[in-house]
């Protein structure tokens, strides 16, 4: 069965960091979100007056972030030590966990700057676990060729095509992460099964694209949620087309968010906020 469009949550212009200009679709406007998914930004910009203030020192708590570059080159640093320069094509993958404070900041001062950030939730029992960071370089990433002059990255999870099964470097998370890169050249096709339990979605940002069964446009600049099925199928536009796939396991858990903390009670949150205002994050 294909799955159809079931809504379109458009991104909406924001600021965030230390003024850093971006569009947020998931967890915008009245913090609409895709369960497990908590938020998807996207960053873009050839001005660096929008991005060189960056994203200094700030904790998480409760859920999993991952910033996917496009173009440009971020440092990441946390108080665990962790240290990982973000470069064009790579992928930072942190658990917050319990509490980490980390910063992404630019090193570079023109120039484009341009990929996503995406927040996770992690389940109620995971969401203490100690936090955790992964620095996935573009040349550990890999990348399947399609027939028709494509590709797809596969970042987290599995992309089969032609009985070959590619799989990327994130994988054993509860959730059961998928995240694809996919770029069609013009007119070409793209199909794949994404499992009926998975919620899904994705979100093109560059080119035309239709999918669904029939087919209907997708705007650009918007997470686009998929319904019921268990196949994605999509047909590039006379431009191509370049977009994300994102799929995972849904919680149906509760959520609290204050911030940059994601619990599951407002008990939890409060216990958030007094153990970063103590210093129990950096002592943990």
């Amino acid at each position: 069965m294909i799955r159809n469009i079931q809504t379109i949550i458009p991104g909406i212009a924001t600021s965030d960091g230390a003024g850093v200009k971006l569009r947020r679709s998931i967890g915008g406007q009245n913090q609409v979100r895709l369960d497990p998914f908590l938020m998807l930004d996207e960053f873009s910009s050839n001005d660096p007056n929008d991005y060189v203030a960056g994203f200094p020192a700030h904790p998480h708590r409760g859920f999993e972030t991952v910033t996917y570059m496009l173009e440009g080159h971020m440092l990441h640093e946390d108080h665990l030590g962790n240290q990982g320069h973000l470069k064009t094509g790579g992928v930072q993958w942190m658990t917050a966990g319990r509490g980490i404070i980390h910063s992404e900041m630019p090193q570079q001062v023109s120039g484009a700057m341009r990929g996503f950030q995406l927040w996770i939730n992690l389940p109620a029992k995971e969401k203490m676990k100690p936090a955790g960071y992964q620095d996935i370089q573009v040349e550990d990433i890999p990348k399947a060729a399609l027939a028709n002059g494509g590709s797809v990255k596969v970042i987290a999870g599995t992309y089969e095509y032609d009985g070959n099964v590619t799989a990327g470097p994130i994988q054993g998370i509860t959730t059961a992460p998928l995240f694809l890169d996919v770029h069609l050249p013009p007119n070409a096709e793209f199909e794949h099964r994404i499992p009926k339990e998975l919620n899904a979605f994705i979100y093109i940002y560059e080119g035309n694209l239709e999918l669904g069964g029939p087919m209907r446009e997708v705007p650009k600049q918007a997470a686009v949620v998929l319904g019921d099925g268990d196949r994605l199928k999509a047909k590039a536009g006379a431009l191509g087309a370049q977009f994300i796939v994102l799929a995972a396991l849904p919680l149906h858990e509760p959520i609290v968010q204050y911030g940059p903390f994601v619990m599951n009670t407002r008990t939890e949150i409060e216990q958030a906020i007094d153990d970063y205002q103590n210093n129990r994050f950096v002592i943990a």
